[in-house]
């Protein structure tokens, strides 16, 4: 077995690089695999031929073959990419961008929240919230626009964030 491998280690992995596609490593793992069906089947070789190539060869090609056809059969590979790498879609931002809303709207006052709430976040006319609430429609205006105007800037100050 080692005068096989030293004989004909150099021409089968020439010859698996072109089965290949010119993949050295992926040639190099064909010829350990052709070698070790050498040695498992040393009683079937015939050590008086004049090249056992033809054999490794075929071996190889089949190697090569069946390597290809398994590919094809199963789902494409992931990127080699490690994965704490790779882009993900999370909501993480969205979860803290709310987060910090929430805390900006536990400090503004129950009316100024309660218009927020209900004119923003439920999407309720100024008119339907006012008629609720049974105060005027420049009241709960003026409520959102005050309670806006204390979000934005709490929002943009470096205590939440």
């Amino acid at each position: 077995m080692a005068r096989l491998y030293r004989d004909y280690r150099a021409p089968l992995l020439s010859f698996c690089v072109n089965l290949t596609g010119g993949d050295r490593h992926w040639a190099e793992d064909v010829v350990q695999e052709t070698m070790l069906r050498a040695w498992r089947n040393a009683e079937r070789l015939d050590p008086g031929a004049p090249s056992l190539m033809p054999w490794l060869a075929t071996v190889a090609r089949r190697i090569v073959i069946d390597e290809q056809r398994a590919r094809r059969a199963r789902p494409q590979e992931v990127s080699p990419e490690p994965l704490e790498f790779m882009p993900a879609d999370d909501d993480v931002d969205h979860l803290l961008s709310g987060l910090a809303v929430a805390q900006v709207l536990a400090r503004l006052s129950a009316p100024q929240r309660y218009a927020v709430v209900e004119t923003v976040l439920r999407d309720r006319s100024v008119g339907e919230v006012a008629a609720s609430l049974g105060v005027p429609v420049g009241t709960v205006k003026s409520r959102v626009h005050y309670a806006v105007r204390a979000l934005r800037v709490a929002l943009d100050s470096d205590i939440i964030r």
